[in-house]
């Protein structure tokens, strides 16, 4: 297992600082973003232009996470794959495609993304439309030795209410993606608010072996705000809808998550993949240098509790 981190974050950055960046801080791996470049998404991450990627690109760079000691852990694009504009999902999809031929071409056999939802169908329609729309997509993936997994973000700011709008945001919604032929990129930070137990959550999604990659962001729950708002967050006073009122993402170490537990727990499950920090906490953000210092925070807090070397036969870890 390697420490990493995801790059969305510091869509400012190119790769290469990123690249020169990160060992310093601690990490060893890179989930690298690779949203499109035009001018809908100008606030996402594009560290990869997966369109038109060309074997003289994957060499170029191969040749710069390795002159930095790192590796690529996946390629990450998540967008809505059922959406409910049909110009618009098949936009999505051909990207997706892209960024798999990419992460093919680069030898990375993970690609990250969303289920989505289309929000003006109820979710039993959704989980029909899924089920055509999607397995082609898994199998577009399988076919070029890729794995194509699915973050289990709410994603409840595509929603005009707050509702979750990415149906993989729970473990029974794991075990109907997997009939898809999708794994999962585990991130904890979102099962507290949700009312699942991530340890228990982590601990079945292993056991069935859909862990394909996982995600370490932390969460902040003020007990009594949700007293006041009740689960689905503030309804009266809510500005957009991420304006939940009690809770909001930290960096890990800042938040409530038993980190120790749940590494541990992907150790004794065997697990070998990596674990990359996803940074959205709003107080060690806003600027480049806040960001940084977020993502240090979180590899301190980290670090210790990874194995940077395969232990000897006979000796602890």
């Amino acid at each position: 297992m390697k420490l990493g981190l995801l790059t969305a974050a510091l869509g400012q950055m190119p790769l290469d600082q990123i690249a020169a960046w990160a060992p310093q801080a601690g990490y060893r791996a890179l989930e690298v973003a690779a949203w499109p470049v035009d001018s809908r998404h100008v606030h996402q991450a594009a560290h990869l232009g997966v369109a038109g990627f060309t074997a003289v690109d994957a060499a170029r760079v191969n040749e710069l996470m390795d002159s930095h000691g790192l590796s690529i852990s996946a390629v990450t694009y998540c967008a809505n794959n059922l959406h409910h504009d049909p110009a618009e999902r098949d936009r999505i999809h051909r990207h997706l495609r892209a960024c798999i031929d990419t992460a093919a071409s680069l030898g990375v056999g993970k690609v990250t993304t969303f289920i989505g939802r289309d929000i003006t169908l109820p979710v039993a329609d959704n989980l029909k439309q899924a089920e055509r729309h999607l397995p082609p997509l898994a199998r577009y993936a399988a076919d070029r030795g890729v794995r194509l997994l699915a973050e289990n973000c709410p994603m409840e700011g595509w929603h005009p209410d707050g509702y979750p709008a990415n149906l993989a945001y729970s473990p029974e919604l794991w075990d109907w993606m997997a009939t898809l032929g999708f794994g999962l990129t585990y991130d904890p930070s979102h099962l507290p608010w949700l009312g699942i137990d991530p340890l228990d959550a982590l601990r079945h999604a292993l056991d069935t072996g859909i862990v394909g990659h996982v995600q370490a962001k932390d969460i902040q729950i003020d007990q009594r705000a949700r007293t006041r708002y009740g689960v689905f967050g503030k309804t009266a006073t809510r500005t957009c809808p991420t304006d939940v009122g009690w809770w909001r993402y930290r960096v890990p170490g800042c938040g409530h998550l038993d980190w120790n537990q749940i590494i541990d727990t992907l150790y004794a499950a065997g697990y070998t993949g990596d674990i990359a920090v996803e940074h959205e906490d709003p107080v060690w953000g806003g600027t480049l240098d806040r960001t940084l210092h977020g993502m240090r925070i979180a590899a301190r807090t980290l670090q210790p509790l990874i194995i940077t070397q395969p232990a000897a036969p006979g000796r602890e870890r």
